[in-house]
């Protein structure tokens, strides 16, 4: 079975099948999540999110400890860590994200529901991900962003269990992650009205096992394989540039992990909305809309390349590995996102800055 070159493709989609399939019915997505706890006060869509990257982390790093699974090759753990690509990559990330309303994860799924604006952004964020990985804004990620990296291979290497272990001298992973674990799934679970809803609930531990899943494939395959492998789990910005190339041009090699998640996410939601009676085509309104999408599209897929990842790829996929590019990459998307929705529904990016200094006033 491992040496047929379809195998890591096929695997991809049946795991992508199943997390569009679940994040359509449970209206799973990061953006909606933000915007809800920013401005409607409801964090149950984002208990559900980071239900998603605890259970991704715990799973991944007690499959690691008992040597079922060997994530030291995944990119985003190797030397050095670009610094300024996180933050800058996150800030472009996130304010394309408001823009377009979703990231490239919530467009597949709306487009397997019919909106084509998912498609066009779809399109335009993975044009814009090739372009940022081996083409014209290529040039700017390797002269200015990568020499802004930071080399912690000296201190263990890149991730927080590996510090942590340099420092104490034994294997720490497995309990810091254990530790980070039951604290986030306290905070998780203390909503009442989170633990009634058990469609989020599953949604997040299924979709976390999910990205374990790609790590347990993809390593093993890199294991047994006679073909270079690449480590993922789960991301969507590179692997739809790789789709689309895959679609339009003959490469000589056969789809990967990611591109055969790309695919499955968007069988899984078409089935799911099929399913519920929910699938209906949705266009942009006029040409405003569609600059704007475009727009956010370039951001997200040029921004996703720099921070090496979207809100699943570090999010949920580095967060399972305790990257250190986690919190640099997820709290500048944060901020894009809340400086895009600013823009948009108050017109000022920076507005909600006077308002925490309001708050503060008043404490």
């Amino acid at each position: 079975m491992l040496d047929s070159g379809w195998v890591l493709a096929v695997s991809g989609c049946a795991v992508g099948g199943v997390i569009g399939f679940v994040a359509r019915r449970s209206h799973f997505c990061t953006m909606a999540a933000l915007e809800r706890h920013w401005y409607a006060g409801d964090d149950r869509p984002l208990r559900s999110w980071v239900l998603a990257a605890l259970t991704a982390l715990i799973a991944t790093q007690a499959l690691a400890a008992a040597g079922l699974v060997d994530v030291s090759q995944s990119f985003y753990l190797t030397e050095p860590m670009p610094l300024a690509g996180a933050i800058l990559g996150g800030l472009m990330f996130g304010f394309g994200m408001a823009l377009v309303g979703t990231c490239g994860f919530g467009a597949l799924v709306r487009l397997g529901g019919g909106n084509l604006r998912a498609l066009v952004v779809l399109t335009g964020l993975g044009l814009a991900a090739l372009a940022a990985q081996r083409g014209l804004t290529a040039h700017f990620r390797i002269n200015i962003l990568e020499p802004l990296s930071l080399n912690l291979a000296p201190y263990g290497g890149q991730s927080l269990g590996a510090l942590a272990s340099g420092a104490l001298g034994f294997s720490a992973a497995l309990p810091l992650a254990l530790l980070i674990g039951a604290a986030g799934l306290w905070w998780v679970f203390k909503s009442s009205q989170f633990r009634a809803e058990r469609s989020r609930v599953s949604a997040g531990i299924i979709i976390g096992l999910c990205i374990t899943a790609g790590w347990v494939i993809t390593s093993h395959y890199a294991a047994h394989a006679l073909r270079p492998v690449q480590i993922e789990a789960g991301s969507f910005v590179m692997p739809v540039g790789e789709t689309i190339l895959q679609i339009i041009a003959f490469t000589g090699e056969f789809p990967d992990y990611g591109v055969g998640l790309v695919v499955g996410v968007f069988l899984g939601a078409a089935l799911s909305a099929f399913r519920s009676d929910d699938m209906r085509w949705e266009a942009c309104d006029d040409a405003r809309e569609l600059g704007r999408h475009l727009l956010g599209a370039f951001l997200m897929g040029t921004g996703g390349v720099f921070a090496l990842g979207c809100t699943i790829g570090q999010g949920v996929s580095a967060f399972s590995l305790m990257a250190i590019s986690v919190p640099l990459v997820m709290i500048s998307i944060a901020l894009g996102a809340r400086m895009g929705l600013g823009l948009l529904m108050e017109g000022n990016a920076f507005g909600f800055l006077a308002d925490w200094r309001a708050t503060d006033t008043k404490g």
